[in-house]
């Protein structure tokens, strides 16, 4: 086993990904993590087993109320093995045990952290995370992940005893929020759901704070931690004046995700400001606050104070390109990733302005990144095509709504029209194997089928067919 983890990480995460999802839908099934004491059916149990390993957060039951505490603390756990990653997880474990990271445990947790060691073999350094700095991640991913969602949870607690809840059934809440929070899944643990915290913009906030540190990664979140400590050391006027570069990674995924965040925002009041079953009957504050709060969660968040359906369809058109992009690489987060998008821009620009190399920061992005990216986008359409071909013709839904849920699934969103709870045995099969194909990514499916990288001897003649 740990010849074959090393040989092919890409394998080694679809074999530990399909096992969880065993371990997790035999553990859905047992009458204990029903509320009624009854068996749950093969198909809900195994959807629910793949939406909570794969932090997406569609359901086919009633999360609040079809579960019992056992099967409630079983998605907690779930979520947070789903988020960290199983080769970052197994990591940390290993080095836990061993207090030391080696030179093939370092690549294994690469890989999690940055696809191209895994597609491509080694690659050059000059990247988000370098291979020297993978011990010192994996503490930032199991601390980060830890004390983020502590911090949620203490400032959701509040909110939640002032609302009358129960002291111990608060606790619980502010805990399973803030998990859903961080690890972008969206799953609430009251039946309500967000509806009694509609109004309440401190407590929307504080989701909103969470999701999006969750959907950055764990790359930008050590490179964050990294400039804090430099910070605080300059300011107590210890050791040099030591200042963090970031990385392209780092810039293009905060630039990316803050520009998509604001035009989803804007997009949403344009096409929104006068539907009377969304944003219609509010003010204006109201009316910027909701969309905000939408866009945030559109990438990948999963949390809703609408009814999705009531949107129009525009606004649904709008929503599945954002939850099609996703979040940030190596995070919480589903979808394409921001990078890959911002990548493609840059490379239709350098091919508008008649440039050969794409440029950003100050930096040359290499070709290979391109391909990898254009890989990425074109298997990331053809599953969703797929499945949606599939489920349409299965269910006899209409397309908006069909093609809404199927991005939801592929990029782990978990905002959904509906149409999940209702579909048949076979449909809902379809719908956890797109949720598959989504969280452990394109890339990594791609790598592992793959066979071993062949060393070419020779080049054919070159002819350059017509293109556009």
């Amino acid at each position: 086993m740990r010849e074959f983890s090393e040989k092919s990480p890409s394998r080694f995460a679809i074999l530990i990904f399909a096992s969880l999802i065993l371990i997790f839908t035999v553990l859905f099934s047992l009458p204990i993590s029903a509320a009624s004491g009854k068996v749950t059916g093969l198909a809900d149990a195994l959807f629910t087993a793949v939406s909570v390993i794969c932090v997406t957060g569609l359901a086919t039951v009633d999360m609040a109320t079809h579960w019992s505490v056992f099967g409630h603390v079983v998605i907690y756990i779930g979520v947070q093995i789903g988020a960290l990653g199983v080769l970052t997880l197994a990591s940390i474990l290993g080095l836990v045990i061993s207090r030391r990271l080696g030179l093939r445990a370092r690549l294994i947790a690469a890989s999690d952290t940055n696809p191209l060691r895994m597609h491509h073999g080694p690659v050059a350094e000059g990247q988000a995370v370098r291979l020297g700095e993978i011990g010192s991640l994996l503490a930032t991913v199991a601390i980060s992940a830890l004390v983020i969602e502590l911090v949620i949870a203490a400032l959701l607690l509040p909110r939640m005893l002032i609302d009358g809840i129960p002291v111990g059934e608060a606790i619980w809440h502010s805990l399973y929020y803030s998990a859903m929070a961080f690890t972008n899944t969206g799953f609430a643990p009251n039946a309500e759901g967000l509806t009694p915290f509609a109004n309440d913009y401190f407590f929307l906030t504080i989701l909103m704070v969470g999701v999006f540190l969750g959907a950055i990664g764990f790359p930008v979140i050590y490179a964050l931690a990294r400039t804090l400590g430099a910070w605080r050391k300059r300011k107590k006027g210890h050791g040099p004046d030591l200042r963090v570069r970031w990385s392209v990674h780092v810039k293009l995924t905060l630039v990316t995700s803050a520009l998509l965040i604001v035009a989803g925002a804007v997009l949403y009041i344009v096409l929104e400001f006068d539907n009377p079953k969304t944003f219609g009957t509010l003010n204006a504050g109201d009316t910027v606050f909701q969309s905000f709060f939408l866009s945030v969660m559109t990438r990948s968040g999963g949390f809703s104070t609408i009814n999705i359906p009531d949107l129009n369809g525009s606004s649904l058109l709008v929503t599945d390109m954002l939850m099609f992009i996703g979040g940030g690489s190596a995070s919480t987060a589903g979808g394409i990733k921001v990078t890959t998008l911002a990548v493609l821009f840059l490379a239709a620009f350098a091919e508008a302005r008649g440039v050969q190399d794409m440029e950003s920061f100050g930096r040359r992005i290499p070709g290979d990144v391109l391909r990898l990216g254009v890989s990425v986008v074109l298997w990331g359409a053809t599953t969703v095509a797929v499945s949606s071909i599939l489920i349409l013709q299965i269910s006899k839904a209409p397309l908006d709504f069909v093609l809404f849920d199927v991005i939801s699934a592929f990029a782990t969103s978990g905002l959904t029209t509906g149409l999940t709870a209702s579909l048949p045995d076979a449909g809902v099969y379809i719908m956890a194997a797109t949720m598959f194909m989504g969280r452990v990514g394109t890339v990594t499916l791609a790598a592992a089928l793959a066979a071993s990288q062949r060393q070419q001897l020779y080049k054919r003649p070159e002819e350059r067919p017509i293109v556009g």
